[in-house]
């Protein structure tokens, strides 16, 4: 597979300035990027990201979507396994947080979704109580007894041999900053979450300097507002939001780009325009193609 130069000099560039500590000018600008009403007197995060691994499969982070789930059930400690050892970079985490304040990984509030039969929502049930459910019952008698994992769980599984991808949904910064801290992995998580959440991202800043931001601007027009504003080490889109263009923009900024993909047809747009790591419901195959 050819890469354009052009764009591979880029990505090495971007690493080196990226995750290298770096210093980002302080502006006095807020916005409440809900409205995008900007007011002053305040000061843009100041992110110093330190240093992430080249990507294990040529130029591009390979980011396994709820893990490798073909057979597995999602978001459980066996379909990370699998994706780490398919050579994912990165895996995305689902987070919730239980009644009793434990943050856990599972894509879906409601848990009927995921297991036949059970009610509620996952803020609902302590965890002594959550965990005794069978996620993997459905899949047939190999998976039988596979458990919703704990946030710390994946972590320690995670430690050393791939990245991971938090998709804040519920679980308050707090809550995450100490596990990451206890296992080291401060500049191998990326933090995801809309850009309008910008409260978030300042205080994500403020508790934890040396984090990967990773916010997604939503709509096109907030792209602007979210590199000027946060400064973040990557920005998150998807396939149909992302071009040239956007790629352009977010490398000059100093920022790398992760993409949602559109399936296996969506690869040669996203490595031809410039994505620096794509994120997939099939790993094993974006590892393959990535590798020709």
């Amino acid at each position: 597979m050819v890469v354009r130069k052009g764009v591979r000099g880029m990505r090495k560039r971007l690493r080196r300035r990226v995750f290298a500590t770096a210093r980002v000018t302080r502006t006095c600008r807020l916005v409440a990027l809900m409205g995008l009403l900007f007011v002053t007197g305040c000061s843009v995060p100041e992110w110093h990201p330190r240093g992430l691994p080249l990507p294990k499969n040529g130029d591009v982070y390979v980011i396994a979507h709820r893990g490798a789930h073909d057979g597995i059930p999602e978001n459980t400690l066996p379909a990370y396994q699998r994706a780490i050892e398919l050579g994912a970079d990165f895996v995305e985490v689902d987070v919730r947080l239980t009644a009793d304040g434990i943050p856990v990984s599972l894509h879906s509030s409601e848990l009927n979704k995921v297991i036949p039969g059970a009610k509620g929502k996952v803020g609902d049930y302590l965890w002594d109580e959550l965990r005794k459910f069978d996620l993997g019952a459905r899949y047939g008698p190999e998976w039988q007894g596979t458990r919703i994992p704990k946030i710390s769980e994946v972590l320690k599984l995670c430690q050393g041999r791939c990245g991971v991808y938090f998709d804040l949904k519920e679980a308050p910064l707090e809550k995450l900053l100490p596990l990451v801290r206890r296992y080291h992995m401060m500049h191998r998580v990326v933090w995801y979450s809309p850009a309008f959440r910008f409260g978030m991202f300042r205080r994500l800043h403020k508790l934890c300097p040396e984090c990967l931001a990773m916010p997604d601007p939503i709509w096109s027009w907030m792209l602007g507002p979210t590199l000027k504003l946060l400064h973040p080490p990557v920005v998150a889109t998807v396939y149909q939001r992302f071009s040239p263009a956007f790629a352009e923009r977010c490398h000059r900024a100093g920022a790398l780009v992760f993409v949602d993909d559109d399936g296996p047809s969506s690869w040669p747009d996203l490595v031809g325009w410039g994505a620096d790591g794509i994120q997939t419901d099939d790993p094993a195959g974006l590892v393959a193609f990535l590798r020709k």
